[in-house]
């Protein structure tokens, strides 16, 4: 689980003013950075890096849970044989 430290926690008039700056700091820790208004997590950004990275994390994950929920199909009898599945395609 991925812990947010406090120096990775910024003010939004902070972003907003120095932004050049945390983007550099984004793409050099790889770690997110929430912003806060008001004192209160309002958004997170993050690099670009570090977004594509979660980008395929979670192309993965989808793909994993797909192949789980067709084994779990497999294993509750919740198939049609090939021949089966041909037919019904060629008569739609």
């Amino acid at each position: 689980m991925l812990m947010i430290q406090l120096e990775d926690i910024h003010p939004l008039t902070s972003f907003q003013r120095n932004a050049k700056a945390h983007l550099a700091r984004l793409n050099r820790t790889q770690r997110p950075e929430v912003l806060t208004v008001n004192g209160r997590a309002a958004g997170v950004v993050m690099g670009r890096e570090a977004y594509e990275k979660l980008l395929a994390c979670q192309e993965e994950l989808a793909a994993l849970k797909s192949i789980k929920a067709g084994l779990d199909d497999m294993k509750k009898g919740r198939t049609v044989s090939m021949a089966t599945a041909h037919k019904r395609l060629r008569e739609l």
